[in-house]
C-alpha cells in the first residue's frame, strides 16, 4: 500500500510536469501566430493570394513571413502542422483529471455537504459535462447565430457562467474551477481536432487536385481561433486556482469565475489592438484591476455581505499560540485536521502530510496559523470536501483565534 500510495503520487507528478510542458508549446504557438496574424502588413509586391507580410528578428536572424488567407497556388514541398500541442495538452490533462479527481474522487472532487453523490455519479458527470459541453458549442457556431461574431460570443459567455454556478453546485469548490477549466479547454482543444484541423486538410486535398479552395473553410476555421484566443488566460487562471483557496473555496467562487472570464477579454484585447498596431487601449488594464480588486473584496466575503469582520494577515507565527483562543482553535486542528497533517497521517491513501504541513503540535498550529485561517476559516477549501466534517462554529472558532491575535497585535 505504501509503495503503491508513493507510485501514484509520482505518476501524478509525472503528469502534471508533461501537461505543464505540452501547454506552454500549445499556448505560445498560439499567442505567437495570433500576433503574427495582427501584425501583417499588405505591401503591393505580394504573391497572387497573399494577404500580407512581415519582417521578424530572433536569436540573431531576420525572418519574412507571408500569409496566404486560402492556400498558395501550388503546394509547398515542406508544410509544418500546429496539432500535436493541443492534443497532447488536452490528452495530459485529461489524464491528471483522471489520477488526481478521479482517483481521489471521495477527497478531491465530491463535497457531500454540497451534493451527496457516489464516486461513479460524480465521474460520470464530470465526463458527461466535458462532452455536452462541445457538442452544445458546436451546435451554437455551426447555428445561425453563429454568423453574429459578437452575439455569439455574448452567449457562450452567459453558458460559461452558468457552467460556473452549476459545478460548484456539484463538486468541491476546488474541483469546480478545475472542471471549468477543462470544460473551456476542451472546446479549445476539439475546436483545433474537429474543426480547424479538418478543414486545413480539405484546403490541402483540394491544392493537390488541382482545386481552388473554398475560403469558407479558412472564415470557419478563423471563428473558432478567435474563440480560442480569448479563452486561453481564463483557463490558465482555472487550472493555477487549485492552488489558491481564496478562489475557489469561498462563497462566491462562481461570481468570481464570471469575472475571470471577463479579465481575459480585457487582457487579450489590449495585446490583439498592440499587435494590430490599432494604438495602446490602457483602459483595458484598468478595468482588469478593477475587476480584479472586485475579486479580491469578494474572496474574502467582507462584513457588507456576511456580518463578517475582516483581518490583515499576519507576518510572523509565535503570537498565535499565545493567544486566549488558541486552546479552543487547537481542539479544532487536531480533531479535524491532524489525521492528515501528521508525521504519520492515518487517513487512507496518504503516507505523506499534504504539502509536508504538519499540525500535531502548538508550535506547528501556531506556524500555519495563516493558511489554517485561509484554508478552514475563511474558505472551505480545507478539509477537502468537508471529509473530516468540520462546523460552521468550528470554522468561526479558528477564524476568531486569528482575528484576535491579529487585533490583539495592533493594539500593542
Amino acid at each position: 500500500m505504501y509503495e503503491y500510495a508513493i507510485a501514484w503520487e509520482w505518476l501524478a507528478f509525472a503528469i502534471r510536469w508533461l501537461h505543464v510542458v505540452t501547454a506552454i508549446a500549445w499556448i505560445g504557438s498560439s499567442f505567437y501566430f495570433i500576433a503574427l496574424d495582427l501584425g501583417l502588413v499588405k505591401r503591393p509586391h505580394l504573391p497572387p493570394g497573399a494577404y500580407g507580410e512581415e519582417w521578424q528578428v530572433h536569436g540573431g536572424g531576420f525572418y519574412h513571413i507571408q500569409k496566404y488567407l486560402v492556400a498558395p497556388a501550388n503546394m509547398p514541398e515542406h508544410l509544418v502542422w500546429f496539432k500535436w500541442e493541443s492534443y497532447a495538452t488536452w490528452l495530459s490533462g485529461f489524464a491528471l483529471l483522471c489520477v488526481v479527481y478521479y482517483g481521489g474522487a471521495d477527497l478531491f472532487l465530491i463535497d457531500r455537504h454540497v451534493l451527496d453523490i457516489s464516486q461513479p455519479v460524480a465521474i460520470g458527470l464530470s465526463v458527461a459535462s466535458l462532452a455536452l459541453g462541445w457538442l452544445v458549442y458546436d451546435l451554437l457556431c455551426k447555428s445561425p447565430l453563429g454568423r453574429n461574431i459578437w452575439g455569439l460570443m455574448l452567449v457562450l459567455y452567459v453558458a460559461l457562467v452558468a457552467m460556473a454556478w452549476g459545478y460548484t453546485q456539484v463538486f468541491t469548490g476546488r474541483a469546480a474551477f478545475l472542471h471549468l477549466g477543462a470544460f473551456t479547454a476542451t472546446i479549445m482543444s476539439a475546436n483545433v481536432f474537429m474543426i480547424i484541423i479538418p478543414n486545413q486538410k480539405i484546403v490541402v486535398a483540394d491544392l493537390i487536385a488541382g482545386r481552388t479552395p473554398d475560403p469558407k473553410y479558412g472564415f470557419i476555421a478563423k471563428q473558432r481561433s478567435l474563440h480560442n484566443n480569448y479563452l486561453t488566460l481564463p483557463v490558465i487562471f482555472f487550472m493555477l486556482s487549485n492552488h489558491y483557496p481564496l478562489a475557489f473555496g469561498t462563497a462566491f467562487n462562481w461570481i468570481i469565475a464570471a469575472l475571470v472570464f471577463l479579465m481575459g477579454v480585457t487582457i487579450r484585447h489590449w495585446f490583439n489592438t498592440t499587435h494590430a498596431r490599432k494604438g495602446r487601449p490602457t483602459w483595458t488594464w484598468i478595468a482588469t484591476l478593477v475587476l480584479f480588486i472586485l475579486i479580491m473584496w469578494l474572496s474574502t466575503v467582507p462584513k457588507a455581505l456576511t456580518g463578517e469582520s475582516q483581518a490583515a494577515l499576519p507576518a510572523a507565527s509565535q503570537r498565535f499560540a499565545a493567544n486566549a483562543h488558541f486552546p479552543a482553535a487547537k481542539d479544532v486542528v487536531q480533531s479535524r485536521c491532524s489525521m492528515c497533517h501528521a508525521a504519520e497521517p492515518v487517513w487512507e491513501g496518504i503516507v505523506r502530510p499534504p504539502k509536508g504541513v504538519k499540525l500535531e503540535e502548538d508550535a506547528e498550529i501556531a506556524t500555519h496559523a495563516r493558511e489554517i485561517y485561509l484554508q478552514a476559516g475563511r474558505s472551505h477549501a480545507m478539509p477537502p470536501g468537508n471529509v473530516t466534517e468540520i462546523t460552521p462554529e468550528e470554522r468561526q472558532v479558528l477564524t476568531a483565534w486569528f482575528e484576535s491575535a491579529i487585533s490583539q497585535e495592533k493594539t500593542q
